[in-house]
This record gives C-alpha cells, sequence and structure tokens, in this order.
C-alpha cells in the first residue's frame, strides 16, 4: 500500500508553508489514489497538531479524504486515510 509522509519539523514557524505543504500532500494523495498520509507535526506544545487538526476540518479539505487517525502510540503523528 503507498503512503505519502509529511514531516512539519522543517517548516513548524511558518504559518502559510505549513498550509501550502498540507494542501499539496492532501492534493497529490488525490491524484495519485494513494490510500494514507502520514503527517507529522511533532509533540512539542501541541499547537501545530491543532493547527493541522483545523486545517483538516475545513469543509474542503474534508471532503476530499475518508478518515483522521491520531496515532496512539506517538502523539506528534497523524494518518490521513482516503477512500478512492
Amino acid at each position: 500500500m503507498a503512503k505519502l509522509k509529511l514531516d512539519l519539523h522543517d517548516i513548524y514557524n511558518r504559518g502559510h508553508s505549513i498550509e501550502s505543504e498540507l494542501n499539496r500532500v492532501i492534493r497529490e494523495a488525490v491524484d495519485k489514489r494513494i490510500a494514507t498520509v502520514e503527517i507529522i507535526p511533532g509533540k512539542g506544545s501541541g499547537q501545530l497538531k491543532k493547527t493541522v487538526l483545523r486545517f483538516l476540518q475545513r469543509p474542503d479539505i474534508k471532503a476530499l479524504y475518508h478518515r483522521v487517525e491520531k496515532d496512539s502510540k506517538n502523539f506528534g503523528r497523524l494518518f490521513v486515510h482516503f477512500r478512492h
């Protein structure tokens, strides 16, 4: 099963870049019919994870994926699952 991975550690303090990268990886998963996207906001204070979850709840984005899974073993990781 193909999977995309987006690590946000490198761009955590650039708000516009974060949204651009999230948009890019979601669109790429849809275009290439990839089943899962792993997003790593990191543990930190949790603000970056909240930003990612807010982005994923936008109606235009939410329509593109099936569900979001929070990793139970690693607080700093999310999985976005697609049903193509």
